[in-house]
This record gives C-alpha cells, sequence and structure tokens, in this order.
C-alpha cells in the first residue's frame, strides 16, 4: 500500500526557510545597545528565513546598523526612521514598507519602555508616556497595516510577564495586559480575512532594555526565579517571534506564547530549590 499521500503537506517536506516572498515591518527593528534587542534579534532572523525587512525606528544610526549587518550577510533589509507613538508616523511608515518592497505580509511591534513606578504614583503625563509606547503605538501600527495586509499576512506584538504580575501595579503592566487584549482582540477580528496576530509574553531575558534598569547583582538574582535557573536573551523570544510569523505557524492565531524559562516558580516550602 502506497501510503505517501499522507506526507502530501509542506509542514511535512524538509525544512526550508519560512519566510520566502514575504515582506516584513518591525518597528524598533534597530541595532542599538552591547547587550542586543529582541527587534534587531527578530529582523536579522527573518532575513535569515528570506524575508526582506523592513526596519523602523526612532534612532536613524541604529537602524542603519541593522541594515548594514544584514546586507552585509546576503539579507535584504532597508531602514526607516519615525515615532510610532504619532500615529502620522505610523501611517507614514506602512506606507513606505509598500513602496520599500511592493508588499506587506508581517507586522513586529517590539517597542516598549518599562517602569517602576507604581499606578498610584505617577502623574498623568507619565502614565500617558508608558501607555503610549507600549500600548497604543501598536493599535497605531495594527490599524495601519491591517488596511494593506494580505491573507495570510501576520501580526506578532512583544508583552511582557508583567501583564500577568500580581504585585503592585504599575502603568507597564496594564499596558502589557491591555497590549495582549489588543492582540486577541485584533486575531478575531482579522481571521476572516485570512490574517494571523499573535503576541510573545517576554519572560526574565537579559537585553539592553534589561541592562539599563537592572544591576549585576539583580541579573544574577532574577536567574534563580526561573524555573529552569537560566537566563533567556534576545535570541529566545526573536525565535518565538519568527515562528509565529512565518508558514509553520499557519493554524495559530490568537495566542500569547509565553517565552520565560517555565516562569517565575520558587520551590514550595520543604523542597529543594
Amino acid at each position: 500500500m502506497n501510503l505517501d499521500h499522507v506526507l502530501d503537506d509542506a509542514l511535512a517536506r524538509p525544512a526550508a526557510q519560512s519566510m520566502v516572498g514575504r515582506t516584513a515591518l518591525v518597528a524598533g527593528g534597530g541595532l542599538s545597545g552591547p547587550d542586543g534587542s529582541i527587534g534587531f534579534s527578530t529582523s536579522w532572523l527573518f532575513a535569515r528565513e528570506g524575508a526582506r525587512v523592513v526596519i523602523a525606528d526612532r534612532d536613524p544610526d541604529a537602524a542603519a546598523r541593522a541594515v548594514a549587518l544584514i546586507t552585509q550577510h546576503g539579507g535584504e533589509a532597508v531602514a526607516l526612521t519615525g515615532d510610532v507613538t504619532n500615529d502620522a508616523d505610523c501611517e507614514r511608515l506602512v506606507a513606505e514598507a509598500v513602496a520599500a518592497w511592493g508588499s506587506l505580509d508581517a507586522l513586529v511591534t517590539t517597542v516598549g519602555r518599562g517602569d517602576i513606578d507604581g499606578i498610584l504614583d505617577v502623574d498623568r503625563d507619565l502614565w500617558d508616556q508608558i501607555i503610549d509606547v507600549n500600548l497604543t503605538s501598536a493599535w497605531q501600527l495594527i490599524r495601519h497595516a491591517s488596511a494593506v495586509l494580505p491573507s495570510g499576512g501576520t501580526i506578532v506584538t512583544t508583552s511582557s510577564g508583567a501583564a500577568q504580575s500580581r504585585g503592585p501595579g504599575m502603568p507597564y503592566s496594564v499596558a502589557k495586559a491591555g497590549l495582549e487584549q489588543l492582540t486577541i482582540g485584533a486575531a478575531a477580528t482579522l481571521a476572516p480575512r485570512g490574517i494571523r496576530a499573535n503576541a510573545v509574553r517576554v519572560g526574565t531575558i537579559w537585553s539592553t532594555f534589561a541592562s539599563r534598569a537592572f544591576s549585576q547583582e539583580v541579573r544574577e538574582a532574577r536567574k534563580t526565579l526561573v524555573a529552569l535557573r537560566t537566563e533567556g536573551n534576545v535570541w529566545d523570544i526573536a525565535s518565538a517571534i519568527t515562528f509565529l510569523s512565518g508558514d509553520r505557524s499557519r493554524w495559530i492565531t490568537g495566542q500569547v506564547l509565553t517565552v520565560d524559562g517555565g516562569g517565575p516558580t520558587p520551590a514550595p516550602p520543604g523542597h529543594k530549590s
């Protein structure tokens, strides 16, 4: 009996580049800081998987460095500059991404700003700033990108374990929780058009973002709170984003994928840590 027909699916064939022919816009994709960023790592992996990458960043030098490194290694990338907290800039970035390569197939937003001030301690200006950077910017990009994304298009947002925090409230946590619901809602709204939307919830990783907030002493302590007792990095997150943006995740939408090494799970009393 010939059973070859059971293998008649692209996912059963030898692995190939998962984003060939796709154009991706990565907000916050520039190369800056000594410890790397989720945005640049995502841009790099997208190019490795065959995508044409549009790197959007408010820092033109960071965007140019990212493009230079990607193209030096055989990838295709262009740089755009803009402030994603500005709705007009978001609209322009999407339009220029389409103009650069003729289409837009994937949107990733990695822009974020952390803060440890409490929800009852911040003033209105700081509240608005944190909500704008972490939540409103993504809404603006999704709104404009959804107008041009085709069937098969993808959206991935970058959330944080703070979205599930049971500790004292912070505007950052509120914004990230809202970002997850925004993504889930976008997935349901866009599903009839064949567009997928997912979020990656980032755990305890080390990155330029983290290095600006935590000392090396705190860094070591954070590792002990992770179930795997190891520290993740930007490549762990970028790999998850790449998976959710490519062909291998074709039937996944409306999900929040947690990438956190098992999460903050201290041993219960009486157990060895």
